[in-house]
């Protein structure tokens, strides 16, 4: 199951669109709709949307790659989307090593939605729009409108 329109909806309005290649509050070198820009790439002259949504489109699929790695419990289309948005944001070895996935992998679905919660830091600062973003995930994960598709790796 792909990433649906409800998680885009959030990832590109969490992220927002840019052109040219700024600091995300972690410090990273950061581009288009959050496409943390790699030692090879360069964008001298900034992106426009299509080249941005190209680079969203990859950047999706690894993060869908790895929640579908990680995650062995079946979840709704809104949890798997707040699962692909949240590693899209801080990237798979967070997930991996969170005991987020810990409670969602042992069947503790609501305390892996309230681990989501405790994401919204940048060192010891909490960071408002972390705050909104994950507060967005967690909503996400509740939708009553996203539970009728499981996907199961039973």
């Amino acid at each position: 199951m792909p990433f649906g329109s409800a998680g885009l909806a959030l990832l590109k309005k969490s992220e927002g669109f840019r052109n040219k290649i700024y600091r995300d509050p972690a410090g990273i070198p950061t581009i288009g709709y959050g496409h943390r820009v790699l030692p090879s790439e360069s964008f001298p002259d900034g992106i426009d949307e299509a080249q941005a949504s190209q680079l969203l489109a990859q950047d999706i699929g690894i993060a869908e790659k790895a929640v579908l790695k990680l995650v062995k419990v079946a979840i709704t289309q809104g949890q798997f989307d707040a699962l692909v948005d949240f590693v899209y944001n801080l990237g798979p070895n967070r997930l991996a090593a969170s005991t987020l996935l810990r409670d969602l992998n042992i069947g503790r679905y609501d305390a892996a939605a309230e681990q989501l919660l405790m994401w919204d830091h940048v060192g010891t600062k909490e960071v408002a729009g972390l705050k909104a973003r994950r507060e967005a995930e967690f909503h996400l994960w509740h939708n009553p409108l996203l539970r009728a598709e499981v996907i199961s790796w039973a």
